[in-house]
């Protein structure tokens, strides 16, 4: 095996001679093989991912290949922002034990048997992300299976697989699900409603499929977890606490008035932020993080004696640091032209006909998402979609494509989706196994195929209802 410091020149060398016969200029030239560089440094050496960020925005302004207004423009504020609000909400209701408090209801109702219970796991891990955020969902939801499995004395790899699958598809429903989605939304200027009209189905179908599939897939698995759950009495399992896990389900009575409160009305103030636009005369997508700050401000509120340390500790500042960085990085590729030309490329392949170019953008879009994490992908694309818009093409159906092949084609790989790191990340923490990428591939082979299919062809089927 090559060691990766190896690798990393080798691959980057290959990338820059690829680029020089296709037709690009100098400039052209070092800004992809940079920003190259920075998705290759951030794959092979995830540690170092905000590091190599940071190399590569100072060299790319250092060479001139970059200025500081093209940086901000793309730097992603409004949805850091946004971001923020949201991590210091959904901090408050982890920290008032809402989710275990909701998941511990649920899961009372499950019983001995193996099959509702993956169902019953998977629609939570799905149901969570859209309702706040995929990472969200997957920390409690592995937090959760480990638990769970180790009580069964069950390997919990296959089971934190499923709830990946899954949290990755119900993160497409909402703005909020995942950081994709919130950075399409403010790019594209689109309103939580609309996600529910063209969104939120389509990830219900493809959670429809992928249910199924993890069943048949896994049924040697779910068939092992029956035998072990029959042995213990599954209200025992489920509903106790248990810190060394990270799981602490609340069965003890507690007053949940006020989360519930606020995790309902945040969620009703995002899915009205539109009418409220309208209502008001205010700019389109301006109340979207007006509604997070509002929410993240009563909580701090609320929580007056600890606010500093829920800012702090709550909110992820080195994730959306290496986000600020990453977002402007790919505005070397607006500014020199490097995305008009990827666009002109491929409108060029399609004969100028939209069909055929939805469906080159389509594998494409996903492939990349599988191969070089979904933020990342969909931050590069975004100027694309854009200028398909200006070559005369209606980009509006290409938003919603670009959605689902980065969250469902995330399933592919190891590291096609944020939610896939952190789980991977806590399974190896807890000494609870390794997934090698062979071993991930196929079931999410499996997975992430026909539920792209079926998105692709749905978003195809209603593009003359989008018009």
């Amino acid at each position: 095996m090559i060691p990766k410091y190896i690798l990393y020149p080798i691959i980057l060398g290959c990338i820059s001679i690829t680029v020089s016969f296709a037709g690009l200029n100098t400039e052209q030239i070092a800004s992809v093989t940079i920003f190259a560089s920075l998705i290759v440094g951030t794959l092979l050496f995830w540690r170092f991912r905000l590091a190599f960020a940071l190399v590569g925005v100072a060299l790319m302004l250092g060479l001139g290949l970059l200025n500081t207004s093209t940086m901000i423009e793309f730097a992603g504020f409004d949805m850091i922002l946004f971001l923020v609000g949201m991590m210091i909400v959904v901090g408050y209701l982890e920290e008032k034990k809402f989710f275990e408090h909701l998941l511990g209801k649920i899961m009372k109702g499950v019983g001995p048997n193996p099959v509702k219970l993956v169902i019953i796991l998977m629609l939570l891990s799905a149901l969570f992300a859209a309702l706040v955020d995929e990472v969200t969902s997957i920390l409690f939801m592995t937090a959760t299976v480990l638990h769970l499995t180790g009580k069964l004395r069950i390997s919990a790899i296959p089971l934190v697989m499923m709830t990946v699958f899954a949290t990755n598809i119900g993160s497409s429903a909402t703005v909020v699900g995942n950081p994709v989605g919130v950075l399409i939304a403010m790019r594209a200027e689109l309103t939580f409603m609309e996600f529910l009209r063209w969104a939120t189905p389509i990830s219900i179908a493809g959670l429809g499929v992928a249910i199924p599939l993890c069943l048949l897939y896994f049924r040697k698995y779910i068939q092992q977890m029956g035998d072990a759950l029959r042995s213990q009495k599954p209200e025992e399992i489920l509903v106790e606490n248990n810190t060394t896990s990270g799981v602490e389900i609340v069965s003890h009575k507690e007053n949940f008035k006020i989360p519930w409160i606020i995790f309902l009305g945040t969620i009703a103030a995002l899915v009205a932020h539109s009418p409220m636009e309208e209502a008001l005369g205010l700019e389109k997508n301006v109340l979207l993080p007006g509604v997070a700050f509002a929410a993240a401000g009563i909580v701090l509120f609320l929580n007056h004696n600890k606010a500093r340390e829920m800012v702090e500790k709550r909110v992820d500042w080195w994730t959306l640091a290496f986000f600020i960085f990453l977002f402007a990085s790919v505005g070397t590729m607006k500014m020199l032209g490097v995305t008009t030309v990827l666009a002109e490329g491929m409108y060029d392949v399609s004969g100028n006909d939209e069909t055929s170019l939805f469906f080159i953008f389509v594998p494409v879009v996903s492939i990349l998402s599988a191969l070089m994490d979904n933020v990342l992908a969909v931050a590069t694309f975004i100027p694309v979609v854009h200028e398909f818009g200006d070559l005369g093409v209606d980009n509006y159906p290409f938003w919603w494509a670009m959605l689902f092949g980065g969250t469902f084609f995330g399933n592919l790989t190891l590291i096609g989706s944020t939610a896939n790191i952190v789980a991977i990340g806590m399974l190896e923490r807890r000494k609870r196994g390794n997934i090698t990428l062979k071993e991930w591939i196929k079931p999410g082979a499996v997975i992430s195929i026909p539920t792209m299919a079926l998105a692709a062809m749905l978003v195809y089927l209603q593009i003359p209802l989008m018009t």
